[in-house]
């Protein structure tokens, strides 16, 4: 009896709910692609409760967008910009049909690697960044480091998603503010302040 063929890999799309500010429960889609794993309901409540001081007027960077849930509901509870950086194709082509279906001038969608993205000079600093790779990419320091590169604003708010198990290394100017687990995951909340003033 000859093997029973592989089962062909996942198509289609899924869908999210955009949680809260002007486009409150519209939905976006996003393509099954390796690695994406969207930041749920629970752990983006808590984390836009965390930035509601600093996100009103924020320019933003999403560093590893995939579904581009976390840059899209930044935008939506009222960032000014948002860099979204993506480098599978399918997930990048996704992302700009889903700014054109919310009117998202604000969103500018990056087809790159955030590593190339962030190699070149910024143009203007950043208030909100978010981290979130693939979790089989080792790609947390490297992309820390980077930021350091005038990437962020005094007093900047920088987002990280990895395992509970991983140990962080971040830069001396990025003080930890918040920290909370859900199940394997581990997100936290780092401030870049580079002087001494205002730490909290």
């Amino acid at each position: 009896m000859p093997p029973s063929p592989k089962k062909p890999p996942a198509t289609g799309h899924h869908k999210l709910r955009i949680i809260g500010g002007r486009w409150r429960s519209r939905t976006l889609s996003f393509p099954m692609v390796d690695g994406l794993r969207p930041t749920g309901d629970r752990i983006r409540e808590t984390l836009f409760n965390w930035l509601a001081p600093i996100l009103p007027g924020s320019r933003c960077l999403d560093l590893f967008a995939g579904s581009g849930i976390l840059g899209f509901e930044a935008l939506s509870r009222g960032a000014a910009h948002c860099s979204l950086v993506e480098l599978n194709p399918a997930a990048a082509r996704q992302l700009r049909l889903n700014a054109e279906q919310l009117q998202a001038d604000a969103a500018a969608i990056h087809q790159t690697s955030a590593l190339d993205f962030l190699a070149r000079p910024p143009t203007e600093p950043f208030d909100v960044v978010f981290i979130d790779p693939p979790f089989a990419g080792n790609l947390w320091q490297p992309v820390m480091a980077l930021l350091e590169r005038d990437w962020l604003a005094e007093g900047a708010l920088i987002y990280v998603e990895c395992p509970a198990d991983l140990a962080l290394d971040p830069p001396a100017n990025w003080h930890s503010h918040r920290e909370k687990r859900a199940r394997q995951v581990c997100y936290r909340l780092y401030r870049y302040e580079t002087t001494s003033e205002g730490r909290v």
